[in-house]
């Protein structure tokens, strides 16, 4: 945050890696800058304009899996290396800012809706501090979204969808890479008693690259950001309200 105040100062319009803040009072202070030095700021979440996401929200949209009620997924990788960021506490290290921010900020742009209650358990390493191990439910008003995400458990990545008439899932959801087409697998009514399932797959691209280019279009163009700043803010406070359902054992309202 005090480097986006200071770039936004300048008069740089800042692209800033995910999570965008520590808590959602930083980020919401982000807010009055934006509105000061008249510079856009957008947090980094290439994910929310990869074509393959755009396609799941499509394929839902369109009504093909009837109305979807849940959302489950699963992130994870080893690092207890104390030197790197992601192990550092006070620099926003641990398995939910780092990459439980990912399943999220999925679940609410699926939904498109915000959760009225989330609920978790937070396991931390007792040296480093940070939490290793973390497992999460978020109560939509239509569906509920649940994830777990590590950074001490072997590398593994997966999201799936389920609605009343069929599901959706996403090959590789986070980190699909530039070299291989992405895909997604969709399995409903017409295909899910024995058929195979169908799978969509989507032209070969870089999400780093779609993300900057759509940052730079809305600078461009004057044009509305593919993610506001806003929607960090009530991300973070998601976030935050995991972290107090933790301590207190209790649903906690973001």
């Amino acid at each position: 945050v005090p480097w986006t105040i200071k770039a936004a100062e300048a008069g740089k319009h800042v692209l800033c890696e995910k999570p965008i803040a520590l808590n959602a009072r930083e980020a919401e202070s982000l807010q009055a800058v934006c509105e000061r030095t008249r510079v856009k700021i957008q947090e980094a979440f290439m994910v929310r304009t990869h074509p393959q996401w755009l396609g799941v929200r499509d394929v839902i949209k369109s009504g093909r899996i009837g109305d979807l009620r849940l959302i489950t997924g699963f992130f994870s990788y080893f690092n207890r290396d104390p030197n790197n960021v992601r192990n550092k506490t006070d620099m926003g290290g641990g398995a939910l800012l780092d990459i439980g921010c990912y399943p999220i900020t999925m679940s609410r742009f699926i939904f498109d809706f915000e959760p009225w209650r989330v609920l978790a358990l937070i396991k931390h390493d007792p040296e480093l501090g940070i939490d290793r191990l973390t497992s999460a439910m978020l109560d939509f008003k239509s569906g509920q979204s649940t994830f777990t995400c590590g950074t001490q458990l072997t590398p593994c990545q997966s999201i799936q969808m389920f609605g009343t008439r069929g599901r959706i899932e996403v090959e590789i959801p986070f980190t699909p890479p530039p070299t291989r087409r992405a895909r997604i697998f969709i399995e409903d009514d017409s295909n899910n008693k024995g058929n195979s399932i169908e799978v969509l797959e989507f032209p070969l691209c870089n999400q780093y690259t779609i993300q900057g280019d759509c940052f730079s279009q809305a600078i461009r163009e004057v044009a509305e950001q593919a993610i506001a700043l806003e929607d960090s803010v009530k991300n973070m406070a998601v976030i935050d309200a995991l972290v107090r359902s933790a301590h207190s054992g209790q649903w906690e309202i973001p």
